[in-house]
């Protein structure tokens, strides 16, 4: 776009632009604040819809009965393997129930908007009353209505990386910008999108910030959302203010002093740059994170490659370890729902142990009598 925000759409197979799954998404990244990488995984599961449809030879807005179909399909077809002759499935649970929530979302909003009956969505969820109606003339989530189309998930635990493991990536790093990403993101929980749209001016690594404006007291970083030119971005719409300990504060300074010596004109106000690939000085992409600790993990011949939310993780598995409650890692984690921060709050095998010895047994009962 001319502002230089991007976001992406769909088009159809004459490469005509979709006009209602495109304001869907022009709505979600300008009038919600959205994600371009979310405005990317909603337009492909759109295409996907819209392939499904034609398909079927339904328009979409007929579509709705037969979105059983559409799950089957999506768990059994894809061209190449159709092609090959196989017939196994392609998709798991989570990636169709993925699917099928942008789908949901692209029928509220064409609801809302009146480019959909609102009572379609009597089919998409269970309970729909006429005070979920009244939402959806609001343009908001309909309360109290089920998605009728959700498969079953198998739990399964977010991925920790272990103290060794990030011990081995950080010996593994050639360079101190490498190791300060490391520590970074297991030290602080930023996501990979928050560490490579990190400028200098978010920096506020000395003990007293009030010279630059800043009343927090101690070593911390500023996490904000805003448009970069390197496509990171902040989840969180709130600025956070993070801590920061002595261990990353040491890996930054070692990192300036790197960048100084290699990029030497040094005019990026991003934080992380390029010091060892063409072109010298531009800013870190998040992918380049990823490929990062790719590259680190096989260097240190670790049996499962650790990816950024791993070490997201293990911060916030250090921080509840040590007392943190839910709320603190809310704030610290900058999730917008204090249930997303729950999840991290499983207590390991050794807490466990501990917590049922601590509890007095009959002898000590009785001997205390």
């Amino acid at each position: 776009m001319p502002s230089e925000l991007r976001y992406w759409t769909v088009v159809d197979p004459a490469y005509r632009v979709v006009v209602e799954a495109d304001d869907f998404l022009l709505y979600h990244r300008l009038g919600r604040d959205g994600a371009e990488s979310t405005s990317q995984s909603y337009a492909t599961s759109l295409a996907l819809f819209f392939d499904w449809a034609a398909s079927i030879s339904k328009p979409w807005r007929e579509s709705a009965p037969y979105l059983g179909r559409f799950i089957y399909w999506l768990q059994h077809y894809c061209p190449d393997q159709v092609r090959a002759g196989r017939s196994d499935a392609v998709r798991g649970p989570r990636r169709v129930n993925a699917i099928l929530a942008a789908v949901r979302s692209f029928f509220r909003h064409a609801a809302a908007v009146g480019q959909l009956d609102p009572k379609v969505l009597a089919v998409v969820y269970d309970s729909f009353d006429s005070h979920s109606m009244n939402a959806i003339d609001r343009g908001a989530h309909p309360p109290r209505a089920r998605a009728r189309h959700r498969l079953s998930q198998p739990a399964s635990p977010v991925a920790n990386a272990e103290g060794e493991d990030i011990g081995s990536l950080i010996r593994a790093a050639n360079n101190a910008r490498d190791r300060f990403i490391v520590i970074a993101m297991w030290r602080m929980g930023l996501r990979r999108g928050e560490l490579a749209g990190l400028r200098r001016s978010d920096i506020h690594f000395v003990p007293d910030a009030s010279q630059l404006g800043c009343g927090f007291k101690g070593t911390h970083l500023h996490v904000v959302r805003r448009t970069n030119p390197n496509g990171a971005w902040a989840k969180s719409r709130r600025q956070r203010v993070i801590p920061a300990d002595w261990l990353t504060v040491q890996a930054y300074d070692q990192y300036i002093v790197e960048r100084d010596r290699v990029d030497r004109g040094g005019r990026s106000d991003f934080v992380l740059v390029n010091l060892f690939a063409a072109p010298v000085g531009a800013p870190m992409r998040p992918g380049g994170i990823n490929e990062l600790l790719a590259r680190l993990s096989s260097r240190a011949r670790l049996k499962r490659p650790v990816h950024p939310h791993m070490l997201r993780h293990s911060f916030a598995t250090n921080v509840a370890e040590h007392g943190g409650t839910a709320d603190v890692l809310k704030e610290l984690l900058g999730h917008a729902w204090i249930s997303s921060s729950e999840v991290y709050l499983h207590p390991s095998p050794g807490r466990l142990r501990a917590v049922v010895e601590r509890i007095p047994s009959p002898r000590k009962l009785g001997e205390k009598q």
